[in-house]
């Protein structure tokens, strides 16, 4: 039997000291016996770093905790996160809410979806069909909706659910090219990670469509104490023009190359025939 690929979830927390469920994610790791988990810790004020640090000793070695000391924001530790997993030799790394609004059982059929796929990259996504259970505040649910429309403009991608917590990723040039700068986006990196996925850098292709896969969810709930306000929607779609124009570059820088390489690889002009120089 094929041992399943090692995987490791990056769950950036802020101030998660009276939401996050430790048990629920101990359970997770009894589970997935190749899956570990990298607590961020994102400068929290509460008591979050001594759970965290409680925590990672219920499972030494496969929890592991990182501190960056002052809050640098959701998308800063997201990146850190991904890059620390990516230094170990994990197959597929991603990242999850602390609130486990994508609950436990979902981000392990996420996983072993992954697994059994070849897809570079899976986004858990909210779409509430029957037979599914997605309980999303309705001013959240089409606020989501607005935002999700333009940045399938922004990305040329046809995506239904950015922003959803949950995302899985295998371990690729891609990723780490995209991973290299920080993020100009607060609140929409995962559009901004997206839109560097699917234009590449140079020596490193992008990804194709058919690369990216999108799950709905199951099971998916608000949970109480969300972060996520309605200015803070508004300052996400702010966040959108910053990555169009940064898209824009990198897509010209793209074009630039690809023509480069055109003209380098292309086959050089036969010279002209010489002249005869024998006497008629």
């Amino acid at each position: 039997m094929t041992s399943a690929a090692p995987a490791t979830l990056v769950v950036p927390c802020y101030d998660e000291a009276h939401r996050l469920d430790a048990g629920a994610f101990v359970a997770l790791l009894d589970a997935d016996p190749a899956c570990s988990l990298l607590f961020v810790n994102d400068g929290s004020t509460d008591g979050t770093a001594a759970l965290l640090a409680a925590l990672a000793a219920r499972r030494p070695g496969r929890i592991r905790v990182l501190d960056l000391g002052r809050n640098r924001g959701k998308a800063e530790a997201v990146r850190r996160g991904l890059l620390d997993a990516l230094a170990a030799p994990a197959e597929i790394v991603g990242y999850v809410d602390a609130d486990l609004a994508t609950p436990v059982d979902e981000v392990q059929r996420l996983l072993e979806l992954m697994r059994g796929r070849d897809m570079d990259v899976l986004l858990a996504a909210r779409v509430a069909l029957l037979g599914r259970h997605i309980e999303r505040r309705p001013l959240r649910h089409y606020l989501g909706r607005i935002f999700a429309s333009m940045a399938s403009l922004v990305l040329r991608l046809r995506v239904y659910d950015t922003q959803c917590g949950a995302k899985l990723f295998r371990r690729s040039p891609a990723l780490a090219a995209a991973l290299a700068e920080p993020f100009l986006a607060r609140w929409a990196f995962d559009v901004e990670m997206l839109g560097r996925l699917t234009t590449g850098a140079a020596g490193v292709p992008p990804l194709g469509d058919d690369e990216i896969v999108e799950e709905p969810l199951r099971t998916w709930r608000d949970v109480p104490g969300s972060k996520l306000r309605a200015t803070q929607m508004a300052r996400a779609l702010g966040d959108l023009v910053w990555i169009a124009r940064d898209l824009g570059r990198r897509r010209a820088a793209a074009r630039a190359r690809d023509d480069a390489a055109k003209v380098a690889t292309a086959a050089p002009p036969e010279p002209p025939a010489r002249k005869s120089s024998a006497t008629p």
